[in-house]
């Protein structure tokens, strides 16, 4: 099962919320199989700016922070057809266009989940749905995913 990652997900790994976000999200990361984890390259310029707005981080470490992660898991680029499609679901369902430009990728990849903490909990469009991976009741998708003796 093919699952993406939001931008909050690998802000919080990055220390940008805490210590104990910092822990849940790289708990979360490290449970996670890479080679069907997906990072949307939107998720990478909202971290460069997040990390040095928020962050207090140089441009040069944030830069060096997202280059890591694009070294972590596979792209999703943002074509002109993911753009399209995001104004369409910005349009549609009143997203954020760079929301939507994430959920856009995600959803083209092939992916079921959205791991993302600040979007809409169950949403499903195209075959993705979002969930919290931080949430206390885990989606059952995602829950199976984390379980490794867990059969789907």
């Amino acid at each position: 099962m093919r699952v993406a990652l939001d931008t909050n997900v690998i802000a919080y790994a990055e220390g940008v919320n805490g210590v104990p976000m910092r822990q849940a999200a790289v708990e979360l990361l490290r449970k996670l199989p890479r080679d069907t984890t997906y990072l949307p390259v939107q998720a990478l310029g909202e971290l460069f700016n997040l990390l040095v707005r928020k962050g207090g981080r140089t441009a040069t470490a944030a830069c060096t922070a997202i280059l890591a992660w694009r070294d972590v898991f596979p792209l999703l680029e943002t074509s002109a057809e993911v753009m399209l499609g995001a104004a369409d679901l910005s349009s549609d369902h009143n997203f954020a266009i760079w929301d939507a430009a994430i959920m856009s990728a995600a959803a083209k990849a092939g992916c079921r989940l959205l791991l993302s903490e600040d979007m809409h909990e169950g949403f499903t469009w195209n075959g993705l749905t979002v969930t919290n991976p931080f949430a206390l009741q885990k989606h059952i998708l995602l829950a199976a995913l984390l379980d490794e003796s867990a059969i789907v």
